[in-house]
C-alpha cells in the first residue's frame, strides 16, 4: 500500500506518549520543589537537587516538555486532517521527535548542575539554544509545508493559532536568546540593564501568551467540536479571537515590570494592553463553551468533554485575573507574592493541562486503533481528582499572596514596618503544606492517565488511517 495515501501517526503518537511520560516528570518535580518550600531539609543537602536548580527544571519539563509536546502531538494530528494531506516530510517530523527529545534531556542534565543563563523560560545555555532553534525551524517547515500542500482550500481556524505560535515563538526566542558565549557552558546576554529586562518579559510573557495560549486555542478549535459532535459556535467570532489576540498580546510583556527601572510609559502601555486583551481572551472562552449548544447533556456522561470545558473556566479565570493585576494599584499588592503563583498555575494546571490531557484522550484510542480509552471511569477519577487539586492549589496561593501582600505593605504609627519578613514566611507556612496536597492530587491524576494510556495502548500497531480523495470533512 502506498504511504502516501495514509496520515502520518507515528509521530502523533511518539509526541502523545511523550507528553505523558513528561507530564508525570514534570509535575513530580513541581510537588518536590512545592514540598521543599514547606520544609527546607527536603534538598538533604545535595546541590542537584536544591530549590534553586530544581525550579528552573520544573518550569522547563512543564511547559518545554509536557507541553510543547502536547502542541507537537495536536497540531501534527488536527494539520493533517484538515488539510487532507500527508505531512510534509516524515523525516523532518521524526528529526523534529529526536530534536525535541534531545532538547528535554539535556535540560534534565544541566539546569540540576547548575548551568544557566538566569532567564525566566530561557534557562537553557547557547548550545541547547540553538538546538531550539533547529528543531523549530524544522516543526515550522513541516507545519506550514503541508499547509502549501493541503487539498482543501480553506485553511481551518484551528491552523491558524497553531501557525501563529509557531511564528512568534521563532521570533521571541531568537531575539531573546541572543548571547555571547564565554565557554561551552556559559554565555552572557547581549543585551544589559533595564533593555535585557524589557525583552526577557516581552519574550516571558509572550511564551504564555502564544505557546500557553495561541498553541491550545488549537486545540480548543478542533478537539471541542469533535468531542462534543457540534459545529464550532461563531466561525467569524474564531477569526476575530485570532487577530484581536495575536495583535494584542504582543504588548503586554511590560506588566511584569511594574515600579521598576522601566520608564513609566512603558510600564502604563503593558498595563493597557494587558487591560484589553480580556476581551479577545474572553470572546474566545465564551465561543469554546458555547460550542456545546444543544449538547449540554454530553457533560453528565462525557469526562473527556468535561475537562475540555472545565479548562476553557480555568482560561476564563486566568484572562481576567491576569488583566486585573496589571493594574498598577492592584500590582502594588500582588507583585512578588505567592498570588502570581497561584495566576500562573490556575493557567497552567488547570487551562493548559486540562485541554492538553483532553486533547491526548482524544487521541489515544485513534492511535491505537480503538473506539475509546481503556477506562472511562479512570478518566472521571482523573478528572474529579485534579480538579480537586487545582482548586486546593490555586485557593491556597491566593489566600498566601494577598496575606504576604498585606503584612509587607503594613506600617506602625511610627512609620516603622509592622511585620518582619520571616513572620510573612511563617504565616505562610500553612498554605504551602496545602499547595502540596494539590499538587499531589494533580500529580495523581496524571499518573491515572498514564496507566490508562499504557492500557490503550499496549500491545496494538499504530492503525494505518486512509487520506480521503475528495471528501471535504476533517
Amino acid at each position: 500500500m502506498d504511504q502516501s495515501l495514509d496520515y502520518n501517526y507515528k509521530v502523533v503518537k511518539q509526541f502523545a506518549i511523550a507528553t505523558i511520560v513528561w507530564g508525570v516528570v514534570g509535575m513530580l518535580v513541581g510537588v518536590i520543589i512545592a514540598a521543599q518550600l514547606a520544609w527546607p531539609s527536603l534538598n538533604l543537602d545535595i546541590p542537584w537537587l536544591t530549590y534553586g536548580r530544581l525550579r528552573p527544571l520544573h518550569t522547563n519539563a512543564v511547559i518545554f516538555a509536557f507541553g510543547i509536546s502536547g502542541l507537537f502531538a495536536t497540531s501534527y494530528y488536527v494539520v493533517q486532517r484538515t488539510c487532507q494531506v500527508r505531512l510534509f516530510s516524515d523525516k523532518l517530523a521524526a528529526f523534529t521527535f529526536w530534536g525535541w527529545q534531545a532538547v528535554i534531556l539535556s535540560a534534565v542534565i544541566t539546569l540540576p548542575m547548575g548551568f544557566t543563563r538566569g532567564k525566566e523560560y530561557a534557562e537553557l545555555e547557547w548550545p541547547i539554544s540553538i538546538l531550539i532553534a533547529v528543531v523549530w525551524i524544522a516543526y515550522a517547515v513541516v507545519f506550514f509545508g503541508t499547509i502549501i500542500k493541503r487539498k482543501v482550500k480553506h485553511i481551518y481556524v484551528a491552523n491558524w493559532f497553531f501557525g501563529g505560535y509557531i511564528l512568534a515563538v521563532t521570533l521571541l526566542h531568537v531575539v531573546n536568546s541572543m548571547s555571547m558565549p564565554a565557554s561551552l557552558f556559559k554565555s552572557y546576554s547581549m543585551y544589559t540593564g533595564v533593555q535585557d529586562a524589557m525583552i526577557q518579559w516581552w519574550y516571558g510573557h509572550n511564551a504564555v501568551g502564544f505557546i500557553l495560549t495561541a498553541g491550545y486555542l488549537g486545540m480548543v478549535y478542533y478537539f471541542i467540536p469533535k468531542q462534543a459532535e457540534r459545529p464550532v459556535y461563531s466561525y467569524k467570532l474564531s477569526i476575530v479571537h485570532f487577530w484581536a489576540l495575536i495583535f494584542t498580546y504582543m504588548w503586554a510583556g511590560p506588566h511584569h515590570l511594574q515600579y521598576t527601572a522601566l520608564p513609566d510609559w512603558a510600564q502604563s502601555l503593558g498595563m493597557v494592553f494587558s487591560l484589553i486583551l480580556l476581551a479577545p481572551s474572553w470572546g474566545g472562552m465564551i465561543n469554546g463553551i458555547m460550542t456545546l449548544s444543544g449538547a449540554w447533556h454530553k457533560l453528565r456522561t462525557d469526562p473527556i468533554l468535561k475537562l475540555m470545558i472545565v479548562s476553557l473556566s480555568f482560561y476564563g479565570m486566568a484572562t481576567f485575573e491576569g488583566p486585573m493585576m496589571s493594574i498598577k494599584t492592584v500590582n502594588a499588592l500582588s507583585h512578588y507574592t505567592d498570588w502570581g503563583i497561584a495566576h500562573v498555575h490556575g493557567g497552567a494546571l488547570g487551562w493548559v493541562g486540562f485541554i492538553t490531557m483532553g486533547s491526548i484522550y482524544y487521541l489515544i484510542p485513534r492511535l491505537a486503533g480503538q473506539d475509546k480509552m481503556y477506562s472511562t471511569k479512570l478518566i472521571d477519577l482523573h478528572f474529579w481528582v485534579a480538579t480537586i487539586g487545582v482548586v486546593l492549589y490555586i485557593a491556597a496561593l491566593w489566600i498566601a499572596g494577598v496575606m504576604q501582600g498585606l503584612m509587607w505593605r503594613a506600617v506602625n504609627a511610627d512609620g516603622t514596618l509592622t511585620y518582619t519578613f520571616v513572620e510573612s514566611v511563617k504565616a505562610s507556612y500553612p498554605y504551602y503544606v496545602v499547595r502540596v496536597i494539590g499538587g499531589l492530587l494533580y500529580l495523581g491524576g496524571m499518573c491515572v492517565m498514564a496507566y490508562n494510556a499504557w492500557m490503550t495502548l499496549k500491545g496494538r500497531e499504530t492503525p494505518r488511517a486512509r487520506i480521503p480523495e475528495l471528501s471535504m470533512a476533517a
